[in-house]
């Protein structure tokens, strides 16, 4: 099975860097890797020939799930029939590709488990196995366990493979969201909606490298009533509650009779 890593990116360019180095010490290599450029000229400096760039203009609210679907595009239009999405701060383990690919089947999408990683100049990828915690939100199946997930919500983006037929049949991503949040669960509840399963795929492990986050994402607030809202029109229900009860704690929205609002 062709398989292609799509990966999106503006700035970060150290954890890319990591990223590729990950990818070159795949046991069962990747048959392709398009990154795309959300508004970043550098990043073909940064990927050389390692992968191939496609560069998608970007305003100030980033365009991800846009990207996310021009770079699955341009994977389909080369051959691809698996596309494994990976974050761009995620360094790949190295039975990633193999273990996403060897699970493969249309009509499921598949996650693997993500460590993050405390804060370092850099890591070792020969001995990064050795710091796997995976998030203990999410299932931890067995290395070749796949395990049939019970709620939708856990999907993350970070991670994540399908087949291109059920790329295809979910559509893709929703290009009404643009900027930070909800893209990724609107996603997971298209494939809900679909009677498409989410799975833990044991052994596709990746590490989120470290970077500085606000908690809540005070930076962010706009873009999660702005988002929050397009999802809770097209599925009746509010993502992101957890920030938006910790930005109501701070007085920064309030819930009303139609959803939440700047205060």
């Amino acid at each position: 099975m062709r398989t292609a890593v799509v990966t999106v990116v503006h700035g970060r360019h150290a954890h890319l860097t990591r990223q590729l180095a990950g990818l070159a010490r795949q046991t069962r290599p990747a048959d392709d890797h398009v990154v795309v450029a959300m508004g970043d000229a550098q990043v073909r400096a940064v990927v050389g020939t390692a992968a191939r760039v496609l560069d998608v203009p970007a305003g100030a609210r980033l365009p991800l799930a846009a990207a996310r679907n021009a770079g699955a595009d341009a994977a389909l239009a080369g051959g691809a029939e698996l596309l494994v999405f990976l974050d761009v701060d995620c360094i790949p383990g190295p039975d990633l590709v193999a273990r996403y690919a060897a699970a493969a089947q249309d009509d499921v999408l598949d996650s693997g488990p993500v460590t993050y990683l405390p804060a370092a100049a850099d890591y070792d990828l020969a001995t990064l196995h050795t710091l796997a915690d995976p998030h203990p939100a999410r299932p931890v199946p067995a290395d070749g366990e796949v395990l049939v997930a019970e709620d939708h919500r856990l999907f993350w983006s970070l991670s994540f493979a399908l087949t291109g037929a059920t790329w295809t049949r979910l559509g893709g991503f929703c290009e009404e969201y643009a900027g930070y949040g909800g893209e990724d669960t609107d996603f997971a509840e298209t494939a809900h909606a679909a009677g498409v399963p989410l799975r833990w795929v044991g052994g596709a492990g990746a590490f989120h490298q470290h970077h500085a986050v606000s908690r809540p994402p005070v930076e962010h607030l706009d873009d999660v009533l702005v988002n929050g809202r397009v999802f809770a029109d097209r599925w009746g229900w509010w993502p992101m509650q957890g920030w938006l009860e910790a930005f109501a704690d701070r007085g920064l929205v309030r819930r009303t009779a139609d959803g939440w609002v700047a205060a």
